[in-house]
């Protein structure tokens, strides 16, 4: 007897609470395909919680280190047997190399994995490339993010062009354009922000290629201009925590704050008078949906282009472009637009016709279920 629906299980590492997978859960569509999650070194974690809400089904892996592995692999070989799978579709790297094994050696054909990271590895961890070259022989189908991570495929990769499609996040955008005032008011509550003006935001793991080190000289500079500003720098952990920590002593204590994580992040943009996201280089971002974000939330922007900036970002007309590793250039670009109005204001509007003409959730879960339902 024909199955009426396709088993579709989705194998993700390493998250708390991803609100991109909240997004399919609420509009994939349950007549053509019955959800499953796997969460690899997530037990505890919001998207679990969020899962049984939902009534979801999910399995719990732990892969904490190497050691764990073998142990891991089989668990997940035993989960995909008894589940029936008809695909996997993987995201992060853990999830990758273990759920896609063991997609494979139960014989599971449709492999989809999701290339999240650009050229992290080929710059700093060459041991891990013969890793992502496995997940990439395994996979039968590999969505890149933006054209950045479909060319390191491709030129660094030696993957096969017919093997990639490109399939760009997609945003449900008035989740970070129509947030309340109340929201808001409870954010800027929370981190004791009301008082001081202007608040420059960044939204950025502590990890040197994403740029934190080139702000922080940027803005003790604008200290000078408005010595009542703010620095509001989210996500902050990774592994430059400490040099980046060292550098912020270099500015007073009541001038900056470091958020280790907020559960309301869309709120937590509408603090931001201006937006800075400065990776060093052109392909240090796979995608970097915090340029998507923070336009969408209608907070002017200070952009280095890489990942998915490349494609839609232009100077001075959605956001100030700024060139890699050019602190003055980021310190110009903050007082601009904090001193022009006009500009500001054009900023504002296109970056948000922008973002939605390109990103829309629709499209996406539309481009995935497609990708989905191929023979």
């Amino acid at each position: 007897m024909k199955k009426e629906k396709i088993k579709l299980i989705y194998i993700i590492s390493d998250i708390d609470r991803a609100i991109a997978f909240e997004w399919v859960v609420e509009n994939i569509d349950r007549s053509k395909f019955e959800l499953e999650f796997v969460l690899i070194n997530s037990s505890e974690s919001y998207f679990k919680n969020y899962l049984s809400k939902k009534a979801v089904p999910f399995y719990l892996v732990e892969a904490k280190s190497k050691k764990q592995y073998p142990a891991a692999l089989l668990s997940l070989i035993n989960h995909l047997r008894k589940s029936k799978a008809d695909m996997v579709h993987t995201h992060l790297f853990t999830a990758s190399l273990l759920g896609l094994t063991a997609a494979r050696i139960c014989g599971i054909k449709k492999r989809i994995h999701t290339r999240h990271h650009a050229s992290q590895h080929h710059m700093y961890h060459p041991n891990a490339i013969k890793y992502d070259r496995w997940i990439n022989f395994i996979s039968t189908k590999i969505i890149a993010i933006t054209e950045n991570v479909k060319n390191i495929l491709i030129q660094q990769e030696g993957v096969k062009k017919d093997k990639i499609v490109i399939v760009h996040h997609g945003f449900d955008l008035d989740f970070f354009s129509s947030v309340s005032a109340d929201r808001i008011q409870a954010i800027k509550n929370k981190y004791n922000a009301s008082q001081q003006y202007p608040i420059i935001g960044v939204v950025s793991r502590y990890t040197w290629w994403k740029g934190v080190q080139h702000i922080i000289p940027a803005f003790k500079k604008l200290l000078v201009d408005f010595p009542n500003v703010k620095l509001v720098l989210a996500n902050t952990n990774g592994n430059d925590a400490l040099r980046i920590k060292e550098l912020l002593k270099q500015i007073p204590s009541t001038n900056f704050l470091e958020v280790e994580f907020e559960y309301d992040n869309a709120a937590l943009y509408h603090l931001f008078d201006v937006f800075v996201h400065v990776p060093i280089n052109a392909h240090a971002e796979a995608f970097g949906q915090t340029y998507v974000e923070a336009l969408a939330a209608g907070i002017p922007s200070v952009f280095t282009l890489s990942g998915i900036a490349h494609d839609f970002i232009v100077d001075k007309k959605n956001a100030v472009v700024v060139d890699y590793e050019k602190e003055e250039e980021i310190y110009d670009g903050m007082k601009l637009i904090l001193q022009n109005k006009e500009l500001k204001s054009t900023l504002i509007k296109n970056g948000l016709n922008d973002v939605t003409q390109l990103f829309s959730l629709k499209t996406m879960i539309s481009e995935l279920e497609k990708i989905y339902l191929e023979k």
